[in-house]
């Protein structure tokens, strides 16, 4: 794996990592819904698909 690859990872992680932070969820709940759901389960869910696939693409432009 190259550097630049792992720096991207090192980022990544660091952002996940504020995201699911304490006071930035605590922004997301509320009693209000979307679609159904609570506000706080959509933003948990939807954080960690996006960050599940964009290490998806990290490692996919690993193989070239």
């Amino acid at each position: 794996m190259k550097k630049r690859h792992k720096q991207k990872l090192v980022i990544l992680s660091i952002i996940l990592f504020l995201m699911f932070n304490v006071p930035l969820l605590l922004l997301f709940n509320s009693s209000e819904h979307f679609w159904g759901f609570p506000i706080i389960y959509v933003y948990l869910f939807s954080v960690w698909f996006i960050g599940i696939a964009i290490s998806f693409i990290v490692f996919k432009t690993t193989d070239e």
